[in-house]
């Protein structure tokens, strides 16, 4: 029988591909419509495939993963595990982003009329994006608790954006499934614990898929990025490599080494094993650059092959997904700086510190899809008193960089599960479970 190729391997290969093809056709000059209209909507549908399984399963995932906790003690034992652990992770990424910025100076080596023509190429854009920005920041300071509950819990279900709302009502529906005699309990858990294995198996289906829907999105987003004037996007990109070669940078050291040593500390699972388990989800948040969208695989990689109980993951990642931003919060930290030094600003030490804190708040707040960040940049830059209007400097390399910061993301979400799980002894002692006969790859 002929060996079918990992999961892993067939993606890698679909956004080479796709990366090839957006490069061949913006070298020769070919038109771009065949992308847009026949290949791009592929890319479309595999994405709304992962946004429309995000909400019932993070429903479903926490209703089943609170009620099964037994009782609220615990609950509030794991919660509060998870919700330190992402306060720490963040301002550690926030601090690194800011020590990295100041040491290497990027924004001081963007020439002016570079910064000028930026400026005005998008100001349109920032102008949506700084309203959008004024009427978060023209809202009562405690207006994320009032949106935290929702008004109508069905209406809340219907947008993706309103993530927090849905984890706030199945936080509550589980808490009250504790409290009610068992017998009339068991058959609403029985009833939600069997949606959550349907919409895992559906995440299989999903994933058949997604090799192709990789390609699609890679070759639509060299396209689209590229424009009439391929020229003036690579003129672009060099002039601002070194910003992004900071952000990425900073990015790598949390995964390679901040991580690593936080599993070292409260786990014995090896990280080459973490991030081998890890893969598939990783990837599909490179090509997505949504932490949401790419939550159902992360669950089912964190459970499959690292062994996490679902009692934990199914409580603690759709936590991370909507307020765990890492690789948010670092280039947050680093684009502010940036944009302040090119702009000739210096920033006192009370600036940076109110970064700091700005970021990780806002984190809580950064909705788990593309480009979600750069509206809570404004509000980090208007915290700090920087134009706004200077994000025009960091857009043309934003979709790249919210690829990376994507992986980072949904890697740190993965890792604080991991320590949750072996702290509270639901890692079970062969940690990877390599000997499984279904593995994520093989089963698809």
């Amino acid at each position: 029988m002929k060996k079918k190729l990992p999961l892993h391997t067939q993606i890698i290969i679909g956004l080479v591909l796709g990366l090839v093809l957006g490069l061949v056709i913006v070298k020769f000059g070919i038109s771009p419509d065949f992308v847009i209209n026949y290949i791009k909507p592929i890319g479309t549908v595999f994405i709304n495939a992962l946004k429309m399984i995000a909400v019932p399963l993070v429903l479903a995932s926490l209703i089943v993963g609170v009620s099964n906790l037994g009782d609220v003690t615990k609950l509030g034992r794991i919660g509060g595990k998870t919700i330190t652990a992402y306060m720490i992770t963040t301002v550690v990424s926030v601090s690194l982003g800011l020590l990295l910025v100041n040491v290497f100076k990027p924004g001081k080596s963007l020439p002016v009329d570079t910064r000028d023509n930026l400026m005005a190429l998008y100001d349109e854009s920032v102008g949506s994006k700084t309203s959008a920005a004024e009427s978060l920041k023209q809202q009562s300071p405690l207006q994320p608790f009032v949106d935290m509950v929702p008004e109508n819990v069905f209406l809340a279900t219907t947008n993706n954006g309103s993530m927090l709302q849905v984890v706030f009502f199945a936080i509550i529906v589980g808490i009250a499934l504790l409290k009610i005699p068992k017998s009339k309990a068991k058959p609403v858990i029985a009833f939600f614990d069997g949606m959550n294995d349907v919409i895992i198996q559906i995440v299989g289906f999903i994933m058949m898929i997604a090799p192709y829907g990789v390609f699609a999105l890679m070759a639509s987003l060299i396209v689209e990025i590229t424009g009439d004037n391929p020229d003036s996007a690579v003129s672009l990109l060099l002039a601002l490599l070194k910003y992004s070669l900071v952000v990425i940078g900073g990015l790598l050291v949390m995964i390679m080494l901040t991580y690593p040593l936080i599993l070292m500390a409260f786990t014995k699972v090896k990280y080459m094993d973490f991030f081998k388990a890890l893969r598939p989800a990783q990837l599909l948040a490179f090509s997505t650059s949504s932490s949401s969208a790419t939550l159902p695989v992360t669950m089912r990689q964190v459970e499959k092959e690292l062994g996490v109980s679902e009692e934990v993951s199914s409580f603690v990642l759709p936590l991370g997904a909507t307020i765990n931003m890492d690789g948010t919060s670092l280039y947050q930290g680093v684009a502010s700086v940036f944009i302040a030094q090119a702009l000739g600003m210096d920033l006192t030490l009370t600036q940076q510190l109110m970064i700091v804190l700005t970021a990780t708040l806002a984190s809580i707040g950064t909705a788990g899809v593309p480009g979600a960040g750069l509206i809570m940049l404004i509000i980090v830059l208007e915290s700090i008193s920087v134009p706004a209007a200077g994000i025009a400097l960091i857009l043309a390399p934003d979709r790249i960089i919210d690829m990376f910061r994507t992986v980072v993301n949904v890697t740190g979400d993965a890792m604080v599960c991991t320590v949750v799980a072996s702290t509270e002894g639901e890692l079970p002692d062969g940690m990877i479970r390599a000997s499984n006969p279904l593995t994520a790859d093989e089963g698809l």
